[in-house]
C-alpha cells in the first residue's frame, strides 16, 4: 500500500547503476569515521540530521556539533533533514509531524541555502501512506527504510534503502544487491547511524562500512549523494533547480 499510494514517480537520469551512502541522526562517528572512509575513496554521502540533537549524546554516541556541520559541507557531503526534533509520526499528529519536518528543513536551509534541493528521511522509517504526499510536497526526496533497489520510475516520496547494521551484516546479501543493481541499472541506497568498533544496534564497524564502499568502487558504480542521484549531475546533466524534479 505504501508503494502504491501518493507516489511521486521519477525516471532516473543517466545510464549506469547508482549507489548512495546515507547516515541518519548524524552522530559524530558517522562523519569522523564514515566520512573519512568515503573521503579516502574520493566520494561523498548524505547526512540526514535532526538539528535539535546538536551537541547532545544518546545511545548512538555524541551527536554532531556546529564544527561538524562546517566540516561536512566543506568536504562536499550533502546535508539533509530528519525533522527538527527526531519526531516520529507515530508520536504526533500529521499536522505536528509536518510542522517539525518543515522546521528541520528550514534549519538546514539556513546553512546550505534555501534555493538548493533538500533531502529528507523519515525518523525510525515511519512513513505512513497518508503522510507521504503532505511531507513530499516540501522535499526533493524522502527516504524510508524499506529494503531493495530503486528502479525507474522511483518513488521520490519513499526511496528504498538498505541498512548497514553490525548485528545483521551479511556480505553475501550485500554482494547480491550489487549484482542485482548492476543488472537493473538501478539505484542502491544504504543507510546507517554510528560507525565505531563498538557500534550501537543501529550502527556498524568501520571495516564493515569500508567493505561495502570498496565493493561499490570495484563495481564501477557512480557513488553519489542522494541529490546527485536525482539530478544526474554525475553525468554532467543540468541541475534541476526545483525541489520537486519530475513533479
Amino acid at each position: 500500500m505504501l508503494e502504491t499510494f501518493n507516489r511521486r514517480d521519477f525516471n532516473l537520469p543517466g545510464s549506469g547503476p547508482l549507489v548512495s551512502f546515507t547516515f541518519d541522526d548524524f552522530p559524530q562517528s558517522a562523519l569522523h569515521a564514515g566520512g573519512a572512509i568515503l573521503k579516502s575513496y574520493g566520494v561523498c554521502g548524505t547526512y540526514y540530521t535532526s538539528m535539535g540533537l546538536m551537541n547532545q549524546a544518546n545511545g548512538l554516541g555524541r551527536q554532531f556539533s556546529a564544527e561538524d556541520l562546517t566540516a561536512l559541507l566543506r568536504d562536499g557531503h550533502e546535508l539533509g533533514s530528519h525533522t527538527f526534533g527526531h519526531l516520529s509520526f507515530r508520536a504526533a499528529s500529521l499536522k505536528d509531524f509536518q510542522a517539525d519536518a518543515v522546521k528541520g528543513m528550514k534549519a538546514v536551509d539556513s546553512l546550505t541555502g534555501a534555493d538548493r534541493p533538500h533531502q529528507f528521511s523519515y525518523p525510525c522509517g515511519h512513513a505512513p501512506f497518508w503522510a507521504k504526499k503532505k511531507i513530499g510536497e516540501h522535499f526533493t526526496t524522502c527516504r524510508g527504510i524499506f529494503p531493495g533497489i530503486n528502479q525507474s520510475p522511483v518513488d521520490l516520496n519513499l526511496l528504498r534503502a538498505n541498512s548497514l547494521y553490525s548485528y545483521s551484516f551479511d556480505p553475501d546479501l550485500i554482494g547480491r544487491l550489487f549484482e542485482a543493481n548492476e543488472k537493473s541499472r538501478g539505484w542502491l541506497i544504504f543507510y546507517t547511524h554510528d560507525i565505531s568498533e563498538t557500534p550501537s544496534a543501529f550502527g556498524c564497524k568501520p571495516g564493515e562500512f569500508e567493505c561495502v564502499v570498496k565493493q561499490a568502487v570495484k563495481k564501477g558504480c557512480a557513488i553519489v549523494p542522494i541529490g546527485q542521484g536525482v539530478t544526474g549531475a554525475f553525468n554532467d546533466a543540468p541541475h534541476l533547480k526545483a525541489r520537486h524534479p519530475g513533479a
